[in-house]
């Protein structure tokens, strides 16, 4: 899932980041490089991972409380949706 969020037209706050210089150095070197727009994806696509990450865990605790099916049968859901087409 990616945001693909138009920042001159919403609300957008600003935030700094600490490197060393030796790394502001290399950056410069790479001025065709939108660094800011790097970071801020960067940003987005981590949360994104972190967010899905969170919903997979409550996923697999609501999926603890559900008893195994008896034996034989997903076997025979399968069966029978395949029949019915």
């Amino acid at each position: 899932m990616s945001y693909n969020v138009v920042y001159d037209r919403c609300m957008t706050e600003v935030i700094s980041i600490r490197v060393p210089r030796e790394l502001k150095i290399r950056m410069k070197n790479f001025k065709n490089i939108n660094w800011s727009e790097l970071i801020r994806r960067f940003i987005e696509e981590t949360i994104t991972r972190y967010e899905v990450e969170e919903i997979i865990k409550k996923i697999e605790e609501n999926l603890r409380d559900v008893p195994e099916p008896p034996p034989g049968i997903i076997t025979r859901w399968i069966r029978v949706d395949r029949e019915s087409h």
